[in-house]
């Protein structure tokens, strides 16, 4: 089986898996800029020196998802056959990154036509360029703890450790925490359309707990998240990380989150412009 080279740029909040204990929706670039999708990826529970880094290449066996239409969906062969090579650097104003992200793969500026593309099951993951960036914005989570269900489901498969392919999980493995708080930019693209999009980014909900378990008021902490994604983020030349999710993918109106965030600098020669 032809084993693949995959630059890993997207790896969303965990969430919980009655067949996986916790799942991570991963997805990056091949070398030609052309976009993949991992699932499943139970990425707390692989070898530490598995455990890749965003903007890492890796190489692994990958079989196509026949179940899943979204076209850059594939499956591990063998999850415990994932080879990690050297992280992309951001000198340079971020050049290599730039490269790969924003010059060998397709840059989409218009939604309606991402939105009509994805409906025709042509894409699924998209690196999407707003024109204008609106706000950021938060709000309750309609749950504030993980379902009933799901959490029976995953500690009936922490009690069976031979439940995996890997070596039993660490006696003081405990599922992630769920966030709170949702959430979500909004933002225009180049026709004008305004759109307000859920951001699942494993980066933020790391912020955010690493903000609250230093003591901060609830208040603090939101606000600091908001100036991260907001002040310092609105600054940078951002494009976001778009994807459709398996359930959603041809039922909504409008079925792309965020996945992730890329804010590289603004190149210096379009501040000269």
């Amino acid at each position: 089986m032809a084993r693949e080279r995959v630059l890993i740029t997207v790896k969303t909040y965990p969430t919980l898996s009655q067949s996986h204990v916790e799942l991570v929706c991963t997805a990056g670039f091949r070398e030609d800029g052309s976009w993949v999708r991992i699932y499943p990826v139970p990425f707390r529970l692989m070898d530490r020196d598995q455990q890749f880094a965003k903007w890492t290449w890796v190489e692994l066996p990958l079989v196509r998802r026949t179940k899943d239409k979204r076209p850059e969906s594939h499956s591990p062969a063998d999850r415990n056959d994932i080879t990690v090579g050297a992280k992309v650097p951001t000198d340079g104003e971020w050049r290599q990154r730039r490269e790969i992200a924003l010059q060998r793969g397709r840059v989409w500026t218009d939604l309606t036509k991402l939105i009509e593309a994805g409906k025709r099951d042509e894409v699924s993951l998209a690196t999407f360029k707003p024109a204008r960036m609106l706000g950021f914005e938060w709000q309750a989570a309609e749950e504030a703890n993980w379902d009933a269900a799901k959490v029976a489901a995953v500690e009936a498969q922490l009690r069976q450790r031979d439940f995996f392919d890997a070596e039993a999980v660490n006696d003081d493995f405990r599922p992630v925490r769920k966030l709170p708080w949702d959430f979500y930019y909004r933002f225009a693209d180049e026709q004008g359309r305004e759109s307000r999009m859920r951001i699942l980014d494993w980066e933020i909900g790391a912020l955010y707990w690493g903000l609250a378990d230093k003591g901060h008021p609830p208040a603090t902490v939101l606000e600091k998240v908001r100036a991260k994604y907001e002040d310092d983020f609105f600054a940078k030349d951002l494009h976001l990380f778009l994807g459709t999710t398996y359930e959603w993918h041809s039922r909504a109106p409008n079925p792309w989150v965020i996945i992730g965030v890329f804010p590289p600098p603004i190149p210096k020669q379009l501040e000269l412009l």
